[in-house]
């Protein structure tokens, strides 16, 4: 890479959590001189309008790949730190757990419901019979907000030390405000084209958000972080999208902090022996809010930008019937949102996508399927490395590199 003294003009395309968390790295480099250099984060609609806002947010040791997981969770924990991340974004230690259940709960009123009927009625699973049932099943003594008599089985999958969160919208919001504060600045346009000469890219043309003219962005760095988008700026990547609907809910009191992997039986339909087993992902929020996701699915391709993302609300009602069958404190509750997005997944080899593509000064971040929350610092903080010295080191990427694939 050029030499510190060198201008450096950097443009990022794409305003989620990668865009943002690498904007924030990059301007907190010590090579980075704000009276000289530039930092530009494009983004076509809002910081945060996709998945990086609609996530869940848990972050686990235990995720995957294993070459940026212990680095971005540590990171994650130093954000925290020197940032007062518990109080701006929600980042706090969680359990959790794997909880096999029936669904055994009726909604208000709801009458007629075949299966376990008898099990229908409130469950008080805060006395005694109820918590002696919890700690038959293994559950912990504070996961007191699953119905005692749905529980099948319960797995420990990982402890606070190993186990986190944060809310995804507030914290790429944060590392978006703090990347500001440093000198790094945010432009609002869809790009719609790297530019690049023989040897390499010299700048990305973008149309305005609010209309007019296209413009050039000059850039000797390009980083692509756009998720989902990334084949439309640079179509050799093989990145495809999966829509995930999730909805979150204020429960009837505080929950404790668990983030749970579940499998419901629900309640069989009299023309069948079973009922349907389905697998929402649940998990309890700081700001008594619980976060519930369902699985996904390709059924509306992936538009022009996230604030067109067509929601289902029928998905989402599933959502919040599935949960309602195993939570009263769910099932009671006020839903405060329903809501879509698109995941990245890498369609060839082993994703996510990061560091340089084969042409001189343009480089990705892009593919991290789920577990977008959890590699982004340590995504950024390659990517700032990558930038600013030529090399890597804080992990051993090579098993990631974009010109594997492109």
């Amino acid at each position: 890479m050029a030499a510190e003294t060198q201008k450096r003009d950097i443009v990022i395309v794409g305003g989620g959590i990668i865009g943002a968390t690498t904007a924030y790295y990059l301007s907190q480099h010590a090579s980075f001189d704000r009276e000289r250099d530039s930092i530009t984060l494009l983004e076509a609609t809002e910081i945060a309008g996709g998945a990086s806002g609609k996530a869940g947010g848990l972050l686990a040791l235990w995720a995957y790949p294993s070459c940026i997981v212990p680095l971005s969770f540590r990171l994650h924990k130093e954000l925290a730190d020197q940032h007062g991340g518990a109080e701006r974004w929600g980042y706090r230690a969680v359990h959790c757990g794997q909880i096999d259940m029936y669904g055994v709960l009726k909604k208000a009123g709801e009458d007629g419901v075949s299966g376990r009927s008898e099990q229908s009625k409130s469950l008080q699973k805060r006395d005694a019979k109820a918590l002696s049932l919890l700690r038959a099943a293994g559950v912990p003594p504070d996961l007191d907000w699953i119905a005692a008599d749905a529980v099948q089985s319960y797995e420990a999958m990982g402890s606070p030390g190993e186990t986190a969160q944060v809310h995804p919208y507030q914290f790429t919001t944060s590392m978006a405000a703090l990347a500001e504060q440093s000198g790094a600045r945010i432009v609002y346009g869809t790009a719609t084209h790297i530019e690049k000469d023989s040897s390499a890219v010299t700048g990305v043309r973008y149309t305005p958000k609010h209309g007019g003219a296209e413009k050039t962005l000059h850039a000797h760095t390009v980083l692509i972080t756009a998720g989902p988008w990334t084949q439309s700026i640079w179509p050799a990547a093989p990145i495809s999208a999966m829509r995930a609907h999730s909805v979150t809910i204020k429960p009837t009191r505080p929950v404790s902090a668990y983030a749970l992997f579940t499998s419901i039986e629900l309640p069989r339909l009299p023309a069948s022996k079973r009922g349907e087993t389905v697998t929402p992902e649940i998990y309890a929020r700081p700001n008594q809010e619980v976060y519930a996701c369902g699985e996904g699915d390709q059924l509306v391709r992936l538009p022009a930008s996230s604030d067109l993302v067509q929601v289902d609300d029928s998905r989402c009602q599933d959502i919040i019937d599935h949960v309602s069958t195993v939570s009263e404190e769910l099932r009671d509750g006020e839903v405060t949102a329903r809501q879509a997005c698109y995941l990245p997944n890498v369609s060839r080899g082993q994703g996510p996508l990061i560091g340089e593509t084969g042409v001189k000064g343009l480089l990705m971040g892009a593919g991290h399927t789920c577990w977008g929350i959890q590699n982004a610092p340590g995504t950024a903080k390659c990517l700032s490395e990558l930038v600013w010295e030529g090399k890597v080191g804080s992990a051993d990427l090579k098993s990631l590199d974009p010109r594997r694939v492109m």
